[in-house]
């Protein structure tokens, strides 16, 4: 039984505008009808894999319990990191948690934002790698490289990979110039490291006491700690405060001498920026790939995203571009700095713009909202309840709000009134006035809520009850 140790953080933010830190690109759904998240997961499960422990942030918790729901997952346990530190405190966290039970499981670490074409070959690549986990290595999969890439680190090999076999792996390669990744593209020996690892807790535990000891005591002692909430595991914030930043390539794979590598040439992308998933979309003959109402006339090696079904992009003669359209922001840029899309959301988070973190959906535990219309005074907003959901029973001390339901029925509570409120029917809530909307139904209900007042911000919510136990 092997277990999946899925890493659910990161911003993404080489894929702005579409990844924000309020929902980064693992829970988008970027390549088809599912999000990054839920294909890993699904890649994971399923005969001969217990349920996945994920490791993600307070406010992705309700995100990665509702997309595994939706993938039909099986959410095994949740753990919660009350700040990001890197993958090497992560990876810990779970070895500990796993060990505490059997030492000798079997984990198999995986990002949660990957894109993998062949889940068949996939699987039969961790086949190949057991036995050397079995036998204590260290087991990390590589993907043989087609071009000199330079935006991924290497895994040098001690030959040349044999059948897809478990090899000795030599040393870890920093991300190379374009002349040092074409030497190593024709030297033959040579692997992107897809970050993707397969040990024995005892065999982790073990390399982290030798290589970074010091990691040992406030990730023991986070977990420790941890408190259990609504099906969640809270590792204890003051002791996780105390671990280094450090990602478990620097912390440990590095330094160890026990490391193997496994070959897997099945489709794989890390979507690390625009041009990954240009060429994960399948561009056309003249090298065009478009998503949405996007139209590309006498272009060429060019990328055109719209991300709103109301917004037309539209390019005429560009050559190596990436144009990504969202209701709120556009990035158009040369496909050549895709790595430097970063660089824009700092830039933004420099001069305060909403644009760098939130999207203008804004995903919480029962549904989503977004504003529709601002103003003095005023805001529009289109409220999505999933089904058998609660919003907290709640008052405001600057606005009243008026809403009106477009789709499904309302369970609405104002003050100690209870009704039930159908499809082109409304409600009054005053200024004040405790009130709480629940959708009673079988499909998402969707009203508009009109606000008026003085003050409009999400942070003018007095929560009075409130079932996922939020501030």
């Amino acid at each position: 039984m092997i277990h999946p140790v899925i890493l659910c953080g990161g911003a993404g933010t080489r894929l702005w505008p579409l990844s924000r830190k309020s929902y980064p690109k693992q829970f988008a759904r970027l390549t088809g009808p599912e999000s990054l998240f839920q294909a890993t997961a699904r890649r994971l499960a399923g005969p001969g894999f217990a349920p996945p422990t994920v490791i993600t942030g307070s406010d992705f918790r309700f995100i990665v319990t509702q997309q595994l729901a939706e993938a039909g997952v099986d959410p095994g346990t949740v753990l919660i990191e009350p700040e990001g530190r890197n993958t090497a405190p992560a990876v810990l966290a779970a070895a500990l948690h796993i060990a505490a039970d059997d030492p000798e499981a079997l984990l198999l670490i995986a990002p949660s934002d990957h894109v993998i074409a062949d889940t068949d070959a996939f699987t039969a690549a961790i086949a190949r790698g057991t036995q050397a986990a079995r036998d204590g290595h260290l087991v990390t999969f590589g993907i043989p490289p087609d071009r000199p890439e330079t935006g991924y680190g290497y895994l040098e090999l001690a030959g040349a990979p044999c059948d897809g076999q478990a090899t000795a792996l030599t040393r870890f390669v920093e991300k190379p110039d374009a002349a040092s990744a074409a030497a190593m593209l024709a030297a033959g020996n040579f692997l992107w490291n897809a970050g993707i690892f397969l040990f024995t807790a005892r065999a982790v535990l073990d390399a982290f006491a030798a290589h970074a000891a010091d990691l040992g005591d406030p990730v023991g002692r986070a977990l420790a700690g941890a408190r259990a909430d609504l099906g969640f595991l809270r590792l204890d914030p003051a002791a996780w405060s105390q671990a280094r930043d450090i990602s478990i390539d620097y912390a440990i794979m590095e330094k160890a001498r026990n490391l193997s590598a496994v070959p897997f040439d099945g489709g794989w992308s890390d979507l690390g920026g625009w041009d990954a998933v240009w060429r994960e979309q399948g561009p056309d003959a003249e090298g065009v790939a478009t998503f949405g109402p996007a139209t590309a006339i006498g272009c060429t090696d060019t990328l055109l995203r719209s991300e709103d079904a109301g917004l037309e992009l539209v390019g005429l003669g560009l050559n190596n571009i990436m144009a990504v359209a969202m209701p709120d922001a556009v990035l158009v840029a040369d496909m050549s700095h895709a790595q430097e899309v970063k660089a824009v959301v700092a830039r933004l988070q420099a001069q305060s713009a909403r644009q760098a973190t939130q999207l203008p959906r804004d995903h919480r535990p029962w549904g989503w909202f977004e504003s529709l219309a601002l103003g003095e005074r005023f805001q529009v907003k289109r409220i999505v309840v999933n089904p058998g959901a609660s919003l907290s029973l709640q008052s405001h001390h600057h606005r009243a709000e008026h809403w009106i339901v477009v789709h499904g029925t309302a369970r609405v509570t104002i003050g100690q009134e209870v009704t039930l409120v159908a499809e082109n029917q409304s409600v009054y809530v005053p200024l004040g006035t405790r009130h709480r909307l629940e959708n009673p139904g079988k499909l998402p209900m969707v009203l508009i809520e009109v606000q008026t007042g003085s003050y409009l911000g999400e942070d003018d919510i007095i929560r009075h009850d409130d079932v996922y136990a939020r501030d």
